[in-house]
């Protein structure tokens, strides 16, 4: 069976067009969105080019009865060809993860600096204060911070907004993770998050920890006047 000179071309590029967006933006079942799926793929075929380290975002709605996330990763790890990354993000389990293969790849970028829940120094320091037990505890918050995923996740959303959210918190956890493996490999990426993003994750921040910052001094001036009134009975 023969197709129109036109045709042809016309299945080749859906073809081609189709397994560009199967590549690195390896499972979606979130956000299905044509440009987000465009960014992340422009992000790791620059990085794979570059590097030759393949890096990939697997957004699922939910895991299989039984199914942990490690289980999951195992098996994604099956079919992926070694040096690979796999950032996922289960969204009724609320769970994100990285896998790094081979294990020696965890060196070319912070996994704990990427997941943790505070953006900066300030909120790890609030963090601690409000929700540390231990000097242990406090040395702990106190060490991780910089998150670009998690903080995101955490802002209330509504509606169209949630998916939103998303893509954000994910796009913003792969752009991490893509610039770290290239400075490592002394590279740089023309397709870096760059000021722009910096910028929306600095506002997000601002508002993000003068909640918090509001939050602890309510808490203050309760204890202090719950205190007072101890003393003054």
């Amino acid at each position: 069976m023969t197709f129109p000179r036109g045709l042809a071309a016309l299945i080749l590029i859906l073809f081609t067009s189709l397994s560009l967006h199967a590549k690195f933006l390896y499972k979606d079942d979130v956000v299905h969105n044509e440009l987000f799926a465009e960014q992340i793929e422009s992000y790791g075929a620059e990085l794979y080019a570059k590097t030759g380290v393949s890096l990939y975002l697997v957004m699922l709605r939910d895991l299989d009865t039984n199914q942990t996330i490690a289980d999951l990763e195992k098996s994604l790890a099956g079919e992926l060809q070694e040096p690979f990354v796999v950032l996922t993000f289960v969204e009724l389990q609320k769970k994100v993860d990285i896998l790094a293969r081979p294990l020696s790849l965890y060196k070319d970028f912070d996994k704990q600096q990427v997941l943790s829940p505070n953006a900066s120094f300030a909120a790890a320091l609030i963090s601690a204060v409000m929700f540390g037990r231990s000097l242990a505890d406090y040395k702990e918050m106190l060490s991780h911070y910089g998150g670009t995923i998690l903080p995101v996740l955490a802002e209330k959303a509504k509606g169209p907004d949630i998916v939103k959210k998303y893509s954000v918190a994910m796009y913003n956890g792969y752009a991490d993770i893509a610039d770290q493996i290239a400075a490592t490999h002394n590279v740089e990426l023309s397709a870096s998050a760059g000021n722009a993003g910096k910028i929306f994750l600095d506002v997000l921040r601002l508002v993000f920890y003068g909640i918090i910052l509001y939050a602890l001094i309510i808490y203050i001036r309760n204890k202090l006047g719950k205190r007072k009134k101890t003393d003054e009975q």
